[in-house]
């Protein structure tokens, strides 16, 4: 049996997460950063008149990528120490240059300021990949805008409204998502150069008390990375409550997600709307003719693992003592990436979903004109009235209809015969009952409200997005 199949891998990478996401959260790309990280130092450190020579700030720029892992592990249990233990690596990878990597730094110097730049670019995947689902769903949308269909409340028939209409209320979830994720992207501050405590002692000890050095050093530092923003003040580390800020946002497109596939399953029950079902998949290994709405479901369970996971930064930030203590490390290495990986899984399945709606209409028809002569009996009631009729009179006669053949659909099982007990009764003789049971003239403006939202809400993101909404969404098992 081949050695990774004895030992336990994470179902989020090998089940859901695009190899874009999982590729950010792998050790090669962490460790990487941290020597981007130490190289960009020691460049802003020489700029400023600290005694490191080109040379060694060459060797570094050779060796950003070619990471010894074997050595690094043998070097952590040795120390212990995980910075240490990539300081020794990459300071073996570049001998020239080890007497200055890590120069003043402290461990979270890399620690915090990699993990900010890591949760800044999965924020920046995660948009691009709301823009698209954005623009599925605002599509189906627009297509589906005039069809009426029932509407619920509390799962009982309610209103008409359009199929339409109602995944506008799905899409407009997520855009106000990424509202949210674009803010945090845009305000995300870079940790910085603080040193040990967040004092920036030792930064100041090596440019002999001059201060405006240690400013500049910070600001060189966090634009070569591209980061307009930084913490003011630091202690060890960066405030924990940015990662549960990022976790948080990740939780509204998660509670989006939930309430849109709870809905699409609800509907694919009555047969109204379906996911995608592929040619050859089975529902179910026992019941042959099941189609099973696995997609939707699957999303459901990553998003509740989603939501269960920020409830950890919060109480993270909530425990850090004074200017730091350690017991973040074990729970962020954790809840950070699979945070990410879970949403990234579950736009990569909804962008599948909504690129594939399978819609039908006969049934939704059907649904529509069981309920909609009871819907309809105030309209009837006042085309009564106009005819001439005594709307106190009419009023107890639809009363009587409705009642009865309310009676028949709930205990016989037969259909809604209330429109043939109006048609015989002689009091409703003079109404055109065709006219007032025109699905289409109980919508309201739901096709225009299509219109109107795809114009202010979606339009403004597909001009931002116009190169990302091209993605298929991979449905990876």
């Amino acid at each position: 049996m081949a050695k990774e199949t004895k030992i336990y891998t994470s179902p989020l990478v090998e089940r859901n997460a695009s190899p874009e996401m999982s590729q950010l959260f792998s050790p090669q790309t962490k460790f990487s950063t941290w020597r981007r990280l130490w190289l960009e130092l020691a460049k802003a450190q020489k700029r400023l008149g600290l005694d490191i020579k080109q040379s060694q700030i060459d060797e570094m720029a050779r060796h950003l990528e070619d990471i010894d892992f074997a050595a690094a592990a043998k070097y952590e249990k040795k120390f212990r120490h995980d910075v240490m233990a990539h300081v020794y690596t990459f300071g073996k990878a570049a001998p020239k240059a080890a007497p200055i990597i890590h120069l003043g730094a402290t461990s979270c110097y890399v620690g915090d300021n990699a993990d900010l730049i890591l949760l800044r670019e999965g924020m920046r995947i995660l948009a691009g990949k709301l823009a698209c689902l954005i623009d599925r769903l605002a599509g189906f949308a627009r297509k589906y805008r005039s069809i009426p269909t029932l509407g619920f409340t509390h799962y009982q028939p309610a209103q008409l409204t359009t199929v339409g209409k109602r995944a506008t209320l799905w899409c407009y979830e997520f855009v106000m998502d990424l509202a949210e994720l674009e803010h945090r992207i845009e305000n995300l501050p870079f940790r910085g150069v603080k040193g040990t405590t967040g004092s920036q002692a030792s930064f100041l000890a090596l440019f002999k008390d001059n201060h405006s050095k240690v400013k500049r050093l910070d600001e060189m530092v966090a634009k070569a990375f591209g980061f307009s923003k930084r913490c003011t003040v630091t202690g060890q580390t960066y405030q924990r409550k940015i990662d549960t800020m990022a976790i948080n946002t990740l939780a509204l497109i998660a509670q989006s997600a939930h309430k849109m596939c709870n809905d699409i399953r609800l509907l694919a029950n009555l047969k109204e709307i379906e996911e995608p079902f592929e040619k050859s998949q089975i529902g179910s290994s026992a019941m042959a003719y099941k189609r099973n709405p696995m997609r939707c479901e699957r999303t459901t369970a990553l998003a509740r693992l989603v939501l269960s996971l920020a409830t950890s930064p919060g109480m993270t930030a909530s425990e850090q003592w004074l200017e730091r203590t350690l017991d973040d490390s074990a729970n962020r290495r954790v809840v950070l990436p699979e945070a990410f990986l879970a949403v990234d899984g579950i736009l990569e399945i909804l962008i599948n979903v909504a690129s594939g709606l399978v819609v039908y209409p006969k049934v939704i028809a059907a649904r529509v004109n069981a309920e909609l002569p009871f819907m309809a009996s105030e309209n009837i009631l006042m085309a009564g009235v106009q005819a001439g009729g005594d709307r106190q009179n009419l009023h107890e006669l639809i009363r009587v209809h409705s009642q009865a053949a309310a009676t028949q659909v709930k205990q016989q099982g037969k259909e809604n015969d209330l429109i043939e007990r109006l048609k015989n009764d002689p009091a409703f003789a003079k109404i055109d009952l065709r006219k007032v049971l025109n699905a289409k003239a109980y919508i309201g403006r739901c096709p225009e409200q299509v219109n109107e939202f795809i114009t202010e809400q979606v339009t403004p993101i597909r001009r931002r997005y116009r190169n990302q909404l091209n993605k298929t969404g991979e449905l990876k098992v």
